[in-house]
């Protein structure tokens, strides 16, 4: 594998400190009692829409999305190595929020809901928050379970118990120039000891979601003024 030459600006040391309990969403065997590290890797020129591929240090897959252009029809499904589902997700956009409810495998049984990500509607340029919601736990949604925060653009997220400081996951946005030529994006993610690393994988897709949406939103907003003669390029 080529090795691309990159210029990043230096990131802060993460300090990884253990979590009060183990952080169970999808299943237990998923906690290791260890820092794992993720690579998120989303192919943008994709025949099926903006893959994903997650990958462990060795740059074995450990997960994947596949067609999740399937996104904006509002489903997905999220598949490991084997290629067999372990959750899929349902985006709804008709409400004051932006939500997606994630299920255990290709379900859609409200039986099967794991969680419900949400985010407010009108987001601010730099700033990133979605608030994580797991099934049976907070029915009315006034308290948030987990809390994604940070800014995306600036290439630095968190993930938090509710609306704590306590971190349970950091994800750090890679820029190369191999990825520009590619059409990638990359995402750096280290998941912390006794934490759930595909749900973590599974909110670093969602986020990504986010912001390509608002992005094409934007980029549907300027070409409409464009068209009008209201603004001039």
């Amino acid at each position: 594998m080529a090795v691309s030459h990159e210029v990043l600006e230096p990131q802060a040391p993460i300090i990884i400190t253990p979590v009060p309990m183990p952080v169970v969403v999808v299943a237990p065997q998923l906690c290791a009692p260890y820092a794992v590290a993720l690579t998120v890797t989303k192919k943008v020129m994709s025949l099926h829409g903006n893959d994903f591929t997650i990958t462990d240090p060795n740059d074995a897959v450990v997960l994947q999305v596949k067609g999740k252009g399937m996104m904006r029809h509002h489903r997905c499904v999220l598949l490991g190595a084997n290629e067999q589902p372990i959750l899929s997700f349902r985006g709804t956009m008709l409400t004051m929020h932006n939500k997606w409810e994630v299920f255990r495998g290709d379900s859609k049984s409200p039986s099967d809901l794991l969680f419900t990500a949400r985010c407010p509607k009108l987001m601010q340029l730099l700033k990133t928050e979605m608030d994580i919601f797991l099934a049976g736990n907070n029915t009315d949604q006034q308290f948030c379970d987990f809390r994604l925060k940070g800014n995306y653009f600036d290439r630095n997220c968190a993930i938090y118990l509710g609306d704590s400081d306590i971190m349970i996951a950091q994800i750090t946005r890679k820029y190369t120039a191999a990825n520009v030529l590619l059409g990638r994006d990359t995402f750096n993610v280290t998941v912390f000891p006794n934490v759930d690393h595909v749900f973590v994988a599974a909110l670093v897709v969602l986020l990504d979601e986010v912001h390509s949406k608002h992005r094409r939103h934007r980029q549907h907003f300027v070409a409409g003024l464009v068209t009008k003669g209201l603004l001039f390029l």
